[in-house]
């Protein structure tokens, strides 16, 4: 089984405790004035995945809800999760708004993206990571030791999370779109940029990776407000999500007809796609 991290077993925790108190016909409100030692804010914060839960409380709150011994019983094996870290949990160079989105990344079953400017960092060399993390340096003078060795952590931890994602069992369905400036931008020169090709070449020989080109040549195209992923799950409780990123946070989206939209456009964008093999 893929791994899944804390986050996401919150997540779908905090959504079946969020379906029992529905059913039940209770607010928030009417939790709190059951005197579980439950505040309103805590309840609000377990029910959305932010915080984690015990055992305990599950319990007590499954018991409110009228939920049966077996569902019981298995929400409160799943707190359990709710504590366990993963590698990404634990490291500092990770920012907390981009942890969520690796332990999704990393339970999803398939995961489909486009990328105008740049390779994505689950598809980048060493050499090319290096040489985006160099671009990102404030240019008023050389490079400190400090910075450099920052940028070697932050590269470790790409790597790593490249290793994660691939080596799981059953593998993820993995589906990339390139604007064709991604290829053609010399990120860390000629050099860099051909062995970063070849390895997208490499992965796109495997079954479950499709790598694919948005020629120039296609003009303008559907998905030219920027950059997503859409990550699929096959556990009903946890939804499809959208995933935007910007330099200081993310956005994820989970409302059907937000996800059904980004589909729509990534189903366009992916007729005027090519094979990266066969992309000059």
């Amino acid at each position: 089984m893929p791994v899944t991290g804390q986050r996401v077993v919150r997540r779908a925790l905090g959504r079946r405790l969020t379906r029992l108190r529905t059913a039940s016909g209770m607010s928030r409100r009417d939790v709190v004035d059951a005197r579980l030692g439950i505040s309103e804010p805590t309840l609000h914060r377990i029910e959305t995945g932010k915080v984690p839960v015990t055992g305990a409380n599950v319990r007590a709150l499954c018991w409110l809800y009228g939920a049966d011994q077996g569902i019981t019983d298995a929400l409160a094996d799943l707190a359990l999760g709710t504590s366990q870290q993963e590698w990404w949990d634990a490291s500092p160079v990770i920012p907390e708004w981009f942890k969520l989105y690796v332990g999704l990344e990393a339970s999803a079953a398939r995961m489909f993206g486009y990328d105008g400017e740049v390779v994505p960092g689950e598809l980048q060399t060493p050499e090319y990571a290096r040489a985006i993390f160099g671009a990102e340096q404030p240019a008023d003078g050389a490079e400190q030791p400090a910075d450099s060795e920052l940028g070697e952590r932050h590269i470790k931890l790409r790597m790593q999370r490249q290793k994660t994602l691939f080596a799981r069992n059953p593998p993820i369905h993995l589906v990339t779109v390139l604007g064709e400036g991604a290829l053609t931008r010399p990120v860390g020169g000629e050099q860099v940029m051909k062995g970063q090709i070849e390895h997208l070449r490499r992965l796109s020989r495997e079954d479950t990776v499709d790598i694919r080109v948005l020629p120039f040549s296609v003009g303008a195209h559907a998905a030219m407000a920027g950059a997503f992923r859409i990550l699929e799950f096959d556990d009903p409780d946890d939804p499809d999500v959208v995933y935007l990123e910007s330099h200081v946070g993310a956005l994820y989206l989970e409302e059907q007809f937000e996800v059904d939209e980004y589909r729509r456009i990534f189903d366009l964008i992916g007729k005027d796609s090519v094979p990266v093999g066969e992309f000059r």
